[in-house]
C-alpha cells in the first residue's frame, strides 16, 4: 500500500472515507456487502446474518456506504459486523456501486462482496410464485428484466468475494451455506434453553418439547428444604438422590440427541426444553439444571433459565 494517503473521493465525486487519521484495522467494523440478482436470496441471506448478530442494513443507496462505515467505525466498537444489502432496487444509485466500493478498497477499508445468483427459469419461476414483478421489468417480461439486470449485476460478479447459486438450494440450504461461506461455521451450532416452570402457572407458550417431573417427590413438603430452591445444594443433592432422578435425566438427554440433531438439519437455530413441577421452584429446577450440564458435556449450546423462581 502507498504512503501516501489516498484520495477522499473517486473520479465521479462520490465521496470514500477520509484517510488522513485511519482508524486501526483490528478497530474496523467487518464489513460485508449483499448484491445479486433480484429473486436469488438476498433477504434470507440478510436475515441468517442478522441471526448470527450482524447489523443489517437493506437496500442502502451505494452513496451512503462510506458514511455508513465512518458511523461504524466511530461507533466505540457497538457495532463489530455490518451487512449492507445494494441491489437494483435503488435503480440509478446501484450504477455508481462499482465506484463506490473501488473506493472503499483505496481507503483501505477491507470489505467481502457476497454475490447471490440463480437460474434465469428458477428466477422466474420465484417471480411468479410471489406475484411481483422484477425490480426492472417495467411493462416487458420477467424476463427482460432479469436481462437487464445479469448486465447490470456483470461488474459485481466480477468483484465477488463469494458468489452462491441457489438454483438447488432451498432457504435451509441457503441458510447453511450462507453461514459456512461467511463465517466458516462458527456459530453454527443449535442454541438450546432448558427452561423450569410450574404448571400451576401454565404451559410456557415457547415450549418445543416439555418434560413433567412430578413422579419425584416434593422437597416442598420437607420443611428445612421448604424454603430453599433447586440452585441450592441441599435440595440439589436431594432430588438428584431420588430413586429414579439421576437414570432419567440420562435417558431424556440420550432420547434430545436424535431431536436436536434434526432441528440443525432443518435449520432450526433455537430449541427449548420445558421441564415443569408443581411449582417450579424445587424439582423442575433441579432436574432442568443436571440436564443442562449433561447437553454441555455433549457439546451443546445451552443457556439455563427458571421461569417460576421467586413466585410465592
Amino acid at each position: 500500500m502507498s504512503s501516501e494517503p489516498p484520495p477522499t473521493t473517486v473520479p465521479s465525486g462520490i465521496p470514500v472515507l477520509e484517510a488522513t487519521t485511519p482508524t486501526p484495522r483490528a478497530e474496523l467494523p467487518e464489513l460485508l456487502l449483499i448484491t445479486g440478482m433480484s429473486g436469488a436470496g438476498r433477504s434470507r441471506a440478510a436475515a441468517v446474518l442478522e441471526d448470527l448478530d450482524w447489523y443489517v442494513v437493506d437496500n442502502l443507496p451505494p452513496q451512503l456506504l462510506p458514511q455508513m462505515v465512518r458511523m461504524m467505525s466511530a461507533a466505540q466498537g457497538a457495532v463489530h459486523r455490518l451487512a449492507a444489502v445494494v441491489d437494483v432496487r435503488g435503480r440509478e444509485f446501484f450504477r455508481d456501486l462499482v465506484e463506490v466500493i473501488d473506493g472503499l478498497r483505496e481507503s483501505g477499508f477491507p470489505y467481502r462482496l457476497l454475490f447471490l445468483d440463480a437460474s434465469d427459469p428458477v428466477l422466474v419461476q420465484r417471480f411468479e410464485a410471489v406475484r411481483r414483478p422484477h425490480p426492472l421489468q417495467g411493462d416487458r417480461r420477467i424476463l427482460d428484466g432479469i436481462a437487464d439486470e445479469r448486465e447490470l449485476m456483470r461488474g459485481m460478479r466480477e468483484r465477488a468475494d463469494i458468489v452462491i447459486d441457489t438454483t438447488e438450494l432451498n432457504v435451509h440450504d441457503l441458510a447453511r451455506v450462507v453461514r459456512t461461506a461467511v463465517t466458516g461455521g462458527e456459530g453454527d451450532a443449535l442454541r438450546v434453553n432448558v427452561l423450569s416452570f410450574g404448571f400451576k402457572y401454565g404451559l410456557p407458550l415457547d415450549a418445543d418439547h416439555v418434560v413433567d417431573v412430578r413422579f419425584l417427590s416434593n422437597p416442598y413438603w420437607i420443611g428445612e428444604l421448604r424454603h430453599l430452591t433447586g440452585r441450592d445444594e441441599p435440595v440439589r443433592d436431594y432430588v438428584l438422590g431420588l430413586p429414579g432422578a439421576s437414570l432419567f435425566v440420562q435417558r431424556y438427554v440420550d432420547a434430545l440427541e436424535p431431536v436436536l440433531a434434526g432441528y440443525e438439519t432443518e435449520d432450526k437455530r433455537y430449541a427449548t426444553v420445558a421441564v415443569g413441577c408443581t411449582g417450579g421452584k424445587h424439582r423442575s429446577v433441579a432436574i432442568s439444571e443436571a440436564v443442562a450440564v449433561a447437553l454441555r458435556e455433549r457439546g451443546h449450546r445451552v443457556v439455563v433459565s427458571h421461569r417460576d423462581l421467586g413466585r410465592e
